[in-house]
């Protein structure tokens, strides 16, 4: 959403999917999984007075929403992107399938996934763990609005400490906010580094990608 308070920013949409499309040109093969904060969020909801599984399935849709809009962004960059939906909706995007997302990034596309995991009660985190490990992925890279992980949060507390480096275990045991507690188990069960930078920049997914971006490595 940039700096609007609600929905989609266009030009930030257009500066991550110019960044995705880098990285494609760059030879790495992307998967993606997108949130959906900016138009419903789950949690939100149920603490409004929905039924958290009803407001957990409004979110997984708003994830679809973004995952189509970032499709079309990557595609005006250059790059063949597919959005896949966890929560099935064919007249709208594919089902997502393990085989057809690894069939996708053998084409060289961008695969947008969406809809979570498709079940209520689970974060995107948790979805994107998922989504990764099960994909065989290198590393899971978690974009966010710090450039890492602190030991608060950064904007609340000025003397919060940023670490450079910690393990899965780590980040459960001081309860890290920047991912829930089960997307760091299911990232450490399946031996997944995941690195947590600032998405605030033009050049930031590339930059990490090279290992030349400020950012923290979870690790084993």
């Amino acid at each position: 959403m940039g700096p609007e308070a609600f929905g989609l920013h266009p030009p930030t949409v257009a500066r991550i999917a110019a960044d995705l499309a880098a990285a494609r040109a760059l030879g790495f093969e992307l998967a993606v999984v997108v949130g959906g904060g900016n138009i419903f969020r789950g949690v939100q909801g149920a603490a409004k007075g929905f039924d958290r599984a009803t407001a957990d399935q409004m979110g997984m849709l708003a994830t679809v929403m973004n995952a189509l809009a970032l499709e079309q962004a990557v595609e005006a960059a250059g790059a063949p992107a597919r959005t896949l939906s966890a929560v099935a909706m064919p007249t709208v995007c594919e089902p997502y399938a393990r085989q057809t997302a690894l069939a996708h990034l053998a084409k060289g596309r961008v695969a947008l996934l969406a809809g979570g995991t498709g079940n209520p009660f689970f974060t995107t985190d948790t979805g994107a763990a998922l989504r990764a490990a099960e994909l065989g992925c290198g590393a899971l890279l978690k974009a966010t609005n710090v450039d890492g992980v602190y030991s608060a949060d950064p904007k609340k507390d000025p003397v919060a400490v940023r670490y450079e480096r910690l393990t899965h275990s780590d980040a459960i045991d001081r309860q890290l906010g920047v991912m829930d507690a089960a997307a760091f188990a299911l990232a450490r069960d399946s031996r997944m580094p995941i690195i947590v930078f600032s998405i605030q920049e033009p050049g930031a997914i590339t930059a990490v990608l090279r290992g030349e971006g400020r950012a923290t490595l979870v690790t084993a």
